[in-house]
């Protein structure tokens, strides 16, 4: 059924008509004799959207739509009249009125005009339960997907104790926003929330940022300083991109955490600290450990438990809650009256593959707002990428058969797309392609 329509109109005959027509053109209809009758079926009983007649006896047309605007101002409302006017147009659209229309009507543009508000009143409903839906806290995991689900429910089990915890997921997937939830529920939210990124910081300046130095440890160490290790004590240390920690400095994090006690630089003596260490990474740690590019040892400290984030792409509509999330922050910042997405953009971002993950999304939608004039995003308010979109593509064959492949090139091609689609983890395409990392290594090693 296209929706279920109230008819209200003191003439039987009327009724009886509109009745017909509409329930011909997939509606359900219900109707009522007077305003008032109405107004206490609609009550105790719910529909999409009310067509009625001005003049009536007792409360008429105008009288209705005020009492709706006050009681059911979501409730879209269409007035008919045979005494069709500017003046009566005008009252009924202060009264509240969706629409206007005089008699005698045709029933196709009665039934266009129904479809047009009761779609406008879902998307009113829509856009209100997204709204409400992305107030919660800006470190909250927003989404409805059974994959966020899934990534809730383990966070839920997980964060209370004092485990270690390693975050996997590709580059903007949330990984950071897996440890402030973590935190946020652990025993001692109150505590502090300290973020490492140790790819961002050249090697002497990590060391110095992560275990402190004594005053004159080098050049310009004027005064001593305590570490982010110590600054953390009581609360969670979160070491984000830990695969990119240089070498030298593993084993003296890894001395670190084992003895919760850190030497900082140019010092003899050592300083106590005790925080629940949070790492992540975008990259196959598995694999740098068998490359030697990271310490076995370090390895184990936060791989207790794995958290596997999930890239956008896995999560569906995920995609349109969140897009409405950054929006209404977007249009606030702005000051812009942007409220919701064109049926089109969605369909854009649905089709999307997100390769950067939340973090593109984010930057897209303020793209958007950006550059809209219209109270929704447009599909031509989005970036050239997204709108031109096509899917990705594996060549497989030629209808030249001078063009044809061998199989094993197909599938050494086939393999590198995947690889591509997940930011280089082996270990999880491995698990797309369905083969254990040592075959996947086997494979690239031997090459098409």
């Amino acid at each position: 059924m296209k929706g279920r329509v109230l008819i209200v109109d003191d003439d039987a005959e009327m009724c009886s008509l509109l009745e017909s027509q509409l329930t011909r053109r997939g509606f359900e209809v219900v109707t009522h004799r007077s305003a008032a009758s109405a107004v206490e079926f609609l009550a105790a009983e719910g529909v999409d959207a009310v067509v009625t007649d001005v003049r009536m006896r007792g409360l008429d047309g105008i009288q209705l739509c005020d009492q709706l605007r006050e009681n059911r101002p979501e409730l879209p409302v269409l007035v008919l009249t045979a005494f069709g006017s500017l003046d009566t147009a005008v009252a009924a659209i202060r009264a509240g009125a969706f629409d206007f229309l005089s008699k005698p009507i045709e029933a196709e543009e009665l039934a266009f005009r129904l479809e047009r508000a009761i779609q406008h009143r879902r998307l009113s409903e829509e856009v209100q339960r997204l709204r409400a839906r992305t107030q919660e806290p800006v470190d909250e995991l927003l989404g409805e997907s059974g994959a966020i689900g899934r990534l809730r429910e383990l966070v839920a089990r997980v964060a209370p104790g004092d485990t270690p915890v390693l975050v996997m997921g590709e580059t903007g997937s949330g990984k950071e926003l897996v440890a402030r939830a973590l935190h946020r529920r652990w025993r001692n939210p109150a505590g502090p929330f300290v973020a490492v990124n140790c790819a961002a910081l050249p090697e002497p300046l990590l060391e110095s940022e992560l275990f402190g130095h004594t005053r004159g440890a080098f050049t310009d160490a004027r005064s001593a300083r305590s570490g982010l290790l110590v600054h953390a004590n009581g609360g969670t240390l979160f070491l984000d991109e830990i695969s990119e920690l240089p070498l030298a400095l593993q084993p003296k994090l890894l001395r670190a955490l084992q003895e919760k006690r850190v030497r900082p630089v140019g010092g003899e003596g050592e300083v106590p600290f005790d925080a629940r260490i949070v790492a992540a990474t975008n990259r196959d740690l598995d694999a740098a450990v068998e490359e030697g590019r990271f310490r076995e040892d370090l390895f184990f400290r936060p791989d207790v438990i794995r958290i596997a984030v999930p890239p956008l792409r896995a999560r569906g509509n995920d995609v349109l809650l969140l897009a409405q999330h950054f929006l209404r922050a977007c249009a606030e910042r702005a000051g812009k009256p942007v409220v919701g997405l064109s049926r089109g953009a969605a369909e854009k971002l649905l089709h999307y593959a997100w390769p950067g993950n939340v973090r593109e999304l984010a930057n897209c939608i303020e793209h958007a707002v950006a550059l809209t004039d219209h109270e929704q995003v447009l599909v031509d308010d989005l970036p050239e990428r997204v709108r031109s979109y096509a899917g990705p593509h594996v060549l497989v064959a030629s209808d030249d058969p001078a063009e044809l492949v061998p199989l094993e090139v197909v599938e050494h091609r086939y393999i590198a797309r995947v690889l591509e689609s997940v930011g280089g983890n082996k270990t999880l395409a491995a698990r797309i392609l369905g083969l254990d990392r040592k075959t996947l290594y086997r494979k690239l090693r031997e090459g098409p």
